[in-house]
């Protein structure tokens, strides 16, 4: 029974893979990746030739099987996404269920995901954390989903491209402006930054730039809920 191992790699700095990731994708017979050129361009870095299988959303049920034979041949694999962690807003999920099913073993190899970073520096939040990923681009279903995010009461984290970050935070904004935001754009790169404070402070900080670059990751606070014992002692 050969073994597909799901490795995470740097979201930008490339001082972030782990050694045990490098170690994997040294032994292993073949990578299967979201992005040839991108993996490529990792892989070039640290010095690693390997042969190289496409894996992204639009083609990852096909190449799940072809992945499957390659197993199934005695052949091991590691599996990447473009950046972080497979399965987190990345392809990755198909093929873990197709190979499983199959009856190989799948080993995680952890590493960076711009959720966990973006948390650790996030504050407090509560004991919960949503992660949600993107939204849908339209904005009846954007805000829709935002509502039922904001009424659990909990935290949660968004992903967003540059190009809606601004419409993204309006809308939470309309919904519920008291909740502190964190944004983190570009994390773990050179200009990595990261702001706090309401969702109309940030969007109206982000539209009054000439031009907005990078990607987004959202902390959402969750909402202060008063104990049960603090309700009785007031009464």
């Amino acid at each position: 029974m050969s073994e597909l191992f799901v490795v995470a790699t740097p979201i930008g700095n490339l001082g972030d893979i782990t050694l045990r990731a490098l170690e994997t994708l040294k032994k292993v017979d073949f990578i299967a990746c979201e992005d040839t050129r991108h993996t490529l361009q990792l892989l070039t870095h640290y010095e690693i030739k390997k042969k190289l299988v496409s894996c992204r959303s639009q083609n990852e049920a096909f190449a799940a099987e072809k992945i499957v034979k390659l197993l199934n041949e005695g052949s091991s694999v590691a599996y990447v996404s473009d950046a972080g962690t497979p399965g987190i807003s990345d392809p990755g999920a198909v093929l873990v269920d197709v190979v499983r099913q199959a009856g190989h073993t799948v080993v995680p190899i952890p590493g960076a995901s711009a959720f966990a970073t973006l948390v650790s520096v996030a504050g407090s939040g509560g004991k919960s954390v949503i992660f949600e990923g993107f939204l849908s681009p339209k904005q009846g279903r954007r805000r829709a989903r935002l509502e039922e995010l904001l009424a659990t009461g909990d935290a949660f984290v968004l992903y967003e491209s540059p190009f809606r970050i601004v419409k993204l935070l309006n809308d939470i904004a309309d919904i519920n402006c008291e909740r502190r935001v964190v944004v983190g754009r570009e994390l773990t790169k050179l200009h990595e930054e990261v702001l706090q404070g309401n969702a109309a402070e940030l969007r109206d900080e982000l539209a009054s730039r000439t031009k907005i670059l990078g990607e987004f990751a959202l902390f959402i606070s969750g909402e202060k809920r008063v104990k049960r014992s603090e309700i009785d002692a007031d009464i």
